[in-house]
């Protein structure tokens, strides 16, 4: 068959070298032309960029960026005439610096400390009232991202882990969401391998500095191709169990992933033998459950606060929101199979979601 598919790439300058953050970043304030700059870090992450001209430094940053945190520092940012960002640190970081962008236009330098993607897309996320929202907008793509595998020497092997497990949900979930094409799936597919490859190296050695390369590498990979093909059925789940729940974000996605590839890939044939390729395994869920057994992930959302309580209304709340195409048909009783697995961390397999499955 012929191929006829429409691709977005999105523009974007990216600066990739260990023990070369400092010098990047100062090199893209002088080419920017930044004259007030705001650094933004939880904590003093910004000082490994060494001496910048900082108008501004922020470390109020929250995870899922409640919408008064948001306010604040954009009324911070504005007050202080400023005009380019730095955000350094993880996706709660970056996701700060975006709501700061798209109401004010102020331009981004991205610092990820993380395996999270989010310096990648032009995706911001809001939570108000327990309700968390997502959209895209040019404005909150950051201008420059500077990898530097240095900076994620500090971030302990279990949310090392949980991060990377993060990543390799962009690749999965591209690989059938909306926008899904050609494109994404082949940078999907090296981004499961980066990102699988160097989650060993990590966790076999925490300063191994070639497995945080290859996994900053596999991330930006799967952040390119999520921002292409849009939020799937795994994103849109995990979107309510953090924003509602106030479940933390790696490691939600960490747990929910293997469930939502059971349900799945029976109906994604494609997909299913992509992913199984990038793991060398002869199925896609052996492979991505090999990885978590080995790697020590995450299993159960009732070790991060979620209760057998909650999952009825998580279920009517994510309904709504999977898109249309997902390969294989949703329903509020296989939402409610899928959250009760993840609860208790059961074995995922798609046979749980076949018509009398146990849970």
């Amino acid at each position: 068959m012929p191929l006829v598919f429409a691709h977005d790439t999105l523009g974007q300058r990216m600066l990739f070298g260990t023990g070369l953050a400092a010098q990047n970043v100062a090199a893209e304030i002088e080419r920017l032309g930044a004259k007030r700059v705001m650094t933004i870090s939880s904590s003093s992450g910004s000082a490994a960029l060494g001496d910048l001209p900082v108008a501004l430094a922020w470390h109020d940053v929250v995870q899922h960026v409640p919408i008064e945190t948001a306010k604040a520092a954009r009324a911070a940012a504005t007050d202080g005439g400023i005009d380019l960002m730095v955000s350094v640190g993880g996706g709660s970081t970056t996701g700060l610096a975006k709501a700061i962008a798209l109401t004010t236009g102020i331009p981004i330098i991205a610092v990820p400390t993380t395996y999270s993607g989010s310096e990648a897309t032009n995706v911001w996320g809001l939570t108000e009232n327990a309700r968390k929202s997502t959209r895209v907008d040019a404005r909150v793509l950051p201008v420059t991202v500077v990898y530097d595998a240095a900076l994620t020497l500090s971030l302990p092997v279990a949310l090392s882990v949980a991060s990377g497990l993060n990543g390799i949900a962009h690749c999965i979930d591209s690989l059938w969401a909306p926008r899904a094409d050609p494109m994404n799936a082949a940078l999907a597919t090296e981004g499961i391998r980066a990102l699988a490859g160097g989650l060993r190296l990590i966790h076999a050695d925490a300063a191994d500095v070639e497995g945080r390369e290859r996994a900053l590498y596999g991330a930006y990979l799967a952040a390119v191709a999520f921002a292409s093909a849009g939020s799937g059925m795994h994103h849109k789940i995990c979107h309510v169990l953090g924003g509602t729940y106030t479940l933390p974000h790696a490691e939600t996605h960490a747990t929910v992933l293997p469930y939502v590839t059971a349900f799945t890939v029976p109906f994604a044939p494609d997909a299913e033998r992509r992913i199984a390729q990038a793991f060398d395994s002869p199925s896609a869920l052996e492979g991505l459950n090999s990885l978590r057994f080995e790697l020590g992930a995450p299993t159960a959302l009732r070790d991060y606060g979620f209760a057998a309580a909650d999952v009825a209304e998580a279920a009517s709340l994510a309904l709504p929101a999977i898109p249309a195409s997902h390969p294989r048909p949703v329903s509020q009783a296989d939402l409610e199979r899928l959250l009760s697995a993840a609860l208790d961390g059961v074995t995922p397999t798609s046979e749980l979601f076949t018509t009398g499955g146990a849970v």
